[in-house]
């Protein structure tokens, strides 16, 4: 077998700096969001807070946008692709759900449990991406995705649990929920940037999700206040305060960085290396705790490194081609 193949791993310019750069972003998310919990809970409204994202989110597309354009064309480009707009929906309520259940099962499920399930969205983003893109991944490909699966889960695997008894309930079920939410968003958004939106200028494509994103988190609440027949208890902690707090506004910001860092990525390389950019955040997340915290870093530990840092070199020297903007399948048909 030969060499990394750079060209097709990394084929922009600008492909190293955004894949580091979403490793970073996702780094400092998980730290600013357990930094911003007191006694496993959040002081804030995590509905509202998720919400208020997107709507900064909304605001700093529209701003790079507008930086070289008029709101006049922008508003002419959404009538122009309004079809486009309605199929953000998709993804949008994908991600909508992603988000509020990863606040929900960071507080309340088993931390081993709910990150060792969370990995099947290495293999399940193999399965969309073959069924969406119409490409068939090679056995060195397949066998890179299962070793990165086995190596994520041994990183959070604890021998203490297994003397536990397990209980499959509703929190088991909303795991499973949010992982399929996650490939599925992230492979369909890609479609989107590389076939039907291919035209369209990226930041247009951001507005158009986050407006989809806006209307899915107001559903979200409504939808909340009507099951629980209690507004003041989905709307509570929502204060103009909570929202000025150093942390709560770090979230957000960074969050808002996130999304438009991931567009770019799904834009220029693809679902399949983000998996792997994903594993290579779980090795410097441990590395950085033990350097900053002096949080020890444990045997499982060490054997994920190697086992994540074996499956990036074998995927590296075999990567998925990235599917180019305006390739259509052979079929001609669209995902609706």
């Amino acid at each position: 077998m030969g060499g990394i193949n750079w060209s097709e791993l990394f084929p922009g310019r600008w492909s190293p700096v955004i894949f580091i750069s979403y490793i970073a972003l996702f780094i400092n998310q998980g730290i600013l969001v357990t930094w911003s919990q007191r006694s496993g809970r959040y002081e804030y409204n995590i509905v509202a807070v998720v919400l208020m994202t997107e709507v900064l989110k909304l605001v700093i597309s529209t701003t790079l946008y507008c930086k070289d354009n008029s709101i006049l064309t922008l508003l002419q480009e959404t009538k122009k692709n309004k079809k486009v707009l309605l199929l953000y929906m998709i993804p949008a309520l994908l991600y909508c759900l992603y988000n509020n259940l990863a606040f929900v099962n960071l507080a309340r499920f088993d931390p081993t449990t709910y990150y060792i399930l969370l990995q099947l969205r290495v293999v399940l983003t193999g399965i969309i991406f073959q069924v969406i893109f119409n490409k068939k991944l090679s056995a060195t490909q397949w066998f890179s995705l299962v070793i990165l699966t086995v190596g994520c889960m041994i990183k959070h695997f604890d021998t203490h649990v297994l003397g536990t008894e397990f209980h499959v309930d509703i929190f088991l079920l909303l795991i499973l929920v949010q992982t399929t939410c996650s490939c599925l968003a992230g492979v369909y958004n890609e479609y989107l940037l590389k076939r039907q939106g291919a035209d369209i200028d990226i930041f247009i494509q951001n507005v158009f999700m986050y407006i989809d994103s806006i209307f899915c988190n107001i559903v979200v609440i409504v939808l909340l206040s009507v099951f629980t027949n209690d507004v003041s208890e989905t709307l509570s902690n929502v204060e103009i305060g909570t929202f000025l707090q150093p942390k709560v506004i770090l979230i957000m910001l960074n969050n808002s960085l996130v999304g438009i860092i991931t567009s770019f990525f799904l834009k220029t390389l693809n679902s399949i290396l983000k998996t792997f950019a994903s594993a290579v955040e779980l090795i410097f997340t441990a590395m950085l705790c033990w350097i900053l915290f002096s949080i020890p870093v444990s045997t499982n530990t060490i054997v994920s490194i190697v086992m994540v840092s074996v499956a990036v070199l074998l995927y590296s020297k075999n990567p998925v081609q990235n599917a180019q903007p305006k390739e259509v399948a052979e079929s001609g048909k669209l995902l609706v």
